[in-house]
């Protein structure tokens, strides 16, 4: 069976337990298809880049599907009606990610250590301006 990625993201008025409940929902909808869940992960209440349908904030959920193309598909339409999901996107794979997705690998990042080779990062004071000239002075105007 094909695989699949499906992200989904869910109103800012939800619960943590509404949210499991409509995963679980999800899960079902798969499992009637001859599906199945592979692994899920809820990246937890996050701020949006943008506001959609007047929401700054969502829950956001990544189901790893190993499901045929029709159950996906009734999946989809599932999540498009019902009104706690603000949106959602599937996208196919050639393997299922065994390790954590990138949203929960938060040890790399001490891992990787200084991105900059070594640097500093400009952070030396100047606010990044390391080289350049300092702006003149404006001398006061004379009250007229």
């Amino acid at each position: 069976m094909p695989f699949y990625e499906h992200v989904f993201l869910a109103r800012q008025d939800l619960t943590a337990a509404q949210v499991e409940t409509l995963t679980e929902g999800f899960t079902r909808i798969l499992a009637d298809g001859k599906g199945r869940v592979a692994s899920s992960e809820y990246w937890g209440l996050r701020t949006l880049a943008y506001r959609i349908a007047k929401n700054r904030k969502a829950h956001y959920v990544l189901l790893n599907i190993d499901a045929p193309a029709a159950a996906v598909a009734e999946l989809e339409r599932q999540v498009g009606l019902n009104e706690d999901i603000i949106r959602f996107m599937t996208i196919r794979v050639d393997e299922l990610a065994t390790d954590g997705s990138a949203m929960t690998r938060r040890g790399d990042r001490a891992e990787r250590g200084d991105r900059d080779g070594g640097r500093d990062g400009g952070r030396d004071g100047a606010g990044g301006r390391e080289g350049r000239a300092e702006r003149p002075r404006r001398e006061p105007r004379a009250a007229a």
